[in-house]
């Protein structure tokens, strides 16, 4: 076993990791321990360093995960093991996780998750303006989420045309044949219609030189979204004698 590479997620050690892709094939990206990606190796190492999850919270956030991916699925499990209640995932089919629902229809009350984790899901939905709307309605007030999607920032528009239908045309404009659509840079706009503070975070490009040789994070933003408390007016407050 050499030491060239280090999977953050789960500490596996190995001279290279396997390439990966769906049309092409990028070198040093699955673990072939945890199977996590890149963008996995990336969020793991940012949730443990920036987020309440590292930063030796009281209590763990509750935190919605939607099509959870298998590697982080299991350590996060493992960090809630004390109090699993608070975290659940979800997905429309997957046997492994604990709510299967569609993201249009979120069958959770409002404001009810501190967190919500949603990656490379809303380039298969049907409308993904109501999903970020329903991501949105259940987070709490001073909540956040990291909502990842495959995106083309050489576009301004995001791309999507329902009246093509062959597999191989879709896969060759989309990337996959069940993507619904290519975001560009109007991505974050989405996200603000729906009612989101967006933040969009070049953490992989601030890891050291020696960080991104190790754990090969890629070099993608991550896209943290952030739920505004409700402003205060004059007619909340309590009034106080002078």
């Amino acid at each position: 076993v050499g030491r060239g590479k280090e999977c953050p997620v789960c500490g596996c050690r190995r001279r290279k990791f396997l390439p990966y892709g769906y049309v092409e094939q990028r070198e040093n990206a699955l673990c072939p321990n945890c199977l996590a990606l890149e963008r996995h190796r990336l969020l793991w190492l940012w949730l443990i360093r920036e987020s309440d999850l590292g930063r030796g919270a009281v209590a763990l956030p509750e935190m919605l995960h939607i099509a959870p991916e298998v590697a982080l699925m299991n350590r996060l499990r493992k960090m809630y093991a004390p109090s699993p209640e608070r975290y659940v995932t979800a997905d429309l089919e997957s046997p492994l996780a604990d709510m299967h629902f569609d993201i249009q229809q979120i069958p959770l009350g409002e404001a009810s998750q501190e967190v919500v984790i949603c990656n490379h899901i809303l380039e298969h939905v049907e409308d993904d303006r109501l999903a970020m709307r329903e991501l949105y309605r259940v987070m709490k007030p001073g909540g956040w989420g990291i909502v990842l999607v495959p995106e083309d920032r050489e576009r301004e528009q995001t791309f999507e045309d329902d009246s093509i239908t062959d597999p191989k045309e879709r896969t060759r404009l989309f990337g996959q044949y069940d993507h619904r659509r290519v975001y560009g840079r109007d991505y974050d706009e989405r996200l603000r219609e729906a009612g989101f503070e967006v933040e969009r975070s070049d953490f992989a490009r601030r890891l050291t030189e020696w960080e991104k040789r190790l754990y090969a994070p890629g070099e993608d933003d991550l896209v943290i979204v952030h739920k505004p408390m409700p402003e205060s007016s004059d007619d909340d407050q309590t009034p106080t004698n002078e």
